[in-house]
């Protein structure tokens, strides 16, 4: 055992440090779902700064330092905190912010997002089915993004208003009509975020012999 680990000794460092690089200082995260379409998309893998809102004990929720304070737009990944399933979602509600949905249209603080650009597109769904929807551009609080839309799709499209507690956050998917998100898992605990997702590493088409989509490489998520 001894003659062996003196062999590998360099190997082993380097998959401690790589380890210890990824659970505490920067990840990868792929995109199994369409629920942040059309910002991020089935194959996509994103990169992720674990460090950009706590530094955290390793392989824990454990906050050392808080580093920065989450934003209203940032993409993140998190925990769900009802099942423990890693999500990647788009924060709308930080700390104290009241929030209210009517007919898909999000209200924060009492003012409600403008919608613009509007595009028609066909949304594919499960079994190989298509739905059509609607794509734009949504703003609130100073920030923008697009987002979509599918009105023959049964979703969660009123509710609130509720106010977001202390040192949590409340999250919506991109694909409004399609994303399991805190409608339906709640307020999501600072400590259970794990960072910010910043910019697409890589694409392939996951349907199409993983054929790469070399435009989104390196693009960053607005």
């Amino acid at each position: 055992m001894r003659r062996w680990l003196s062999r590998y000794r360099y190997a082993i460092i380097f998959w401690l440090c790589f380890g210890v690089f990824r659970t505490s200082l920067a990840d990868w995260n792929p995109i199994p779902s369409g629920s942040m379409r059309p910002t991020l998309v089935e194959g996509d893998v994103v990169l992720v700064n674990r460090v950009a809102y706590d530094l955290k004990l390793p392989l824990t929720d454990i906050s050392l330092v808080k580093v920065d304070n989450p934003r209203r737009g940032d993409v993140v990944t998190f925990t769900s905190p009802k099942d423990g399933i890693r999500l990647i979602k788009r924060i709308v509600g930080i700390p104290g912010d009241t929030l209210e949905m009517r007919n898909e249209v999000l209200w924060v603080n009492g003012t409600p997002a403008t919608y613009l650009n509007a595009q028609d597109i066909i949304e594919p769904i499960a079994s190989g089915q298509s739905v059509p929807g609607i794509k734009l551009t949504e703003r609130a609080d100073k920030s923008q993004r697009s987002v979509q839309f599918m009105p023959t799709v049964r979703a969660l499209r009123n509710f609130g208003p509720v106010v977001v507690p202390v040192d949590h956050y409340f999250m919506l998917g991109d694909n409004r009509d399609d994303s399991a998100d805190s409608r339906y898992i709640g307020f999501v605990p600072r400590r259970l975020l794990i960072g910010h997702a910043h910019h697409i590493l890589a694409s392939a088409e996951i349907m199409d012999h993983w054929m790469p989509r070399f435009r989104r490489f390196g693009s960053p998520i607005l």
